[in-house]
């Protein structure tokens, strides 16, 4: 026997299964959207490559700077800068010295050429404020697809919720209290090692668009007591026992916003969430209280909903008395 009771690790079966559960491992540490981007990343510059005769592994800084050139033409300096990180990782991983970062000098010019020429400024769909939320609310049908993306919009602008995460909720996940609804939130982006978060949603000031009575109406009327909160309805108004999916829930949000005069375009299911934070700004919200109900873990991110909605507020210009 080993060291604390285990038998040693044999040479041929033990220290293969130890890779194979290391692979496994690191392949978890990533969300799988996130890998299936890299995985899309390193194909199109693999494709590149041959189409230019170029060697992908290793590759030469210089290739890296002419496919960032030629990217650059229809990407934008976000979806390049990712491009950068997933040559920089397939190498790491490799064994090999990454010819993708901003040390190897050809790469910087260009990248810093880039960045100036196309700007690094993301611009993402809007946000819905609360006024948008009322307008659509109002718009929903008086049925039970009505109702029930009634409770979804406003779970998911007062919780700020992603749409996975909306999509995930159980009703196990709910629990009622006098000052409202906690929800239990469990794996998600920001909280990869499953530790979950407690989010509080209060009774809002008004019946028609108060998130914790609409769960309740949405819970009555379809019958349900546990399993998924946010169901498929087919087209017949048949309820479903699957939950919706994280596109779906994009879907729905895009179409109430259609329903309701919005330009549909403009939005995603993402405004949700970006409209929690807006609108909390606007009223005077602090960043720790939007990061306590969003789970951000980067000020950053949540700062650039933050400066938006506080353009107007404490304005130098309201000071000129124009």
């Amino acid at each position: 026997m080993g060291l604390g009771g285990l038998a040693p690790v044999s040479v041929n079966g033990g220290v293969a299964s130890l890779n194979r559960q290391a692979r496994e491992f690191a392949a978890a540490a990533k969300a799988n959207n996130t890998l299936r981007a890299y995985q899309a990343d390193w194909r199109d510059f693999r494709n590149w490559c041959a189409a230019h005769q170029y060697t992908p592994l290793p590759a030469t800084p210089q290739t890296v700077a002419l496919y960032l050139t030629d990217r650059a033409a229809t990407l934008k300096a976000s979806s390049l800068a990712r491009r950068l990180t997933t040559i920089n990782r397939a190498h790491q991983a490799a064994g090999f010295a990454s010819p993708a970062t901003m040390q190897n000098a050809v790469v910087s010019e260009v990248w810093k050429g880039i960045k100036r020429t196309k700007g690094i400024a993301q611009h993402g769909k809007k946000p819905f404020l609360t006024a948008d939320l009322r307008r659509m609310i109002a718009a929903l049908p008086r049925d039970l697809r009505g109702t029930r993306d009634r409770a979804l919009l406003l779970v998911g602008f007062a919780g700020g919720f992603r749409r996975s995460e909306l999509a995930a909720l159980r009703i196990e996940d709910l629990e009622t209290t006098p000052d409202g609804l906690i929800v239990r939130l469990g794996r998600s982006k920001t909280d990869p090692e499953g530790q979950g978060r407690p989010v509080a949603l209060p009774f809002g000031s008004d019946s028609q668009t108060c998130p914790v009575r609409a769960v309740r109406t949405w819970l009555e009327q379809a019958g349900i007591a546990n399993g998924p909160l946010f169901r498929a309805i087919d087209r017949f108004g048949r309820l479903n026992e699957r939950a919706l999916h994280p596109d779906s829930v994009g879907y729905l949000v895009k179409r109430a916003a259609g329903q309701a005069g919005l330009v549909t375009v403009e939005y995603a299911g993402h405004s949700l969430r970006a409209g929690l934070a807006t609108q909390a700004a606007m009223n005077g919200a602090s960043e720790l209280a939007i990061m306590k109900q969003t789970g951000h873990r980067s000020l950053a991110t949540v700062r650039r909903y933050i400066r938006e909605g506080t353009l107007f507020r404490d304005n130098a210009a309201a000071k000129l008395g124009l």
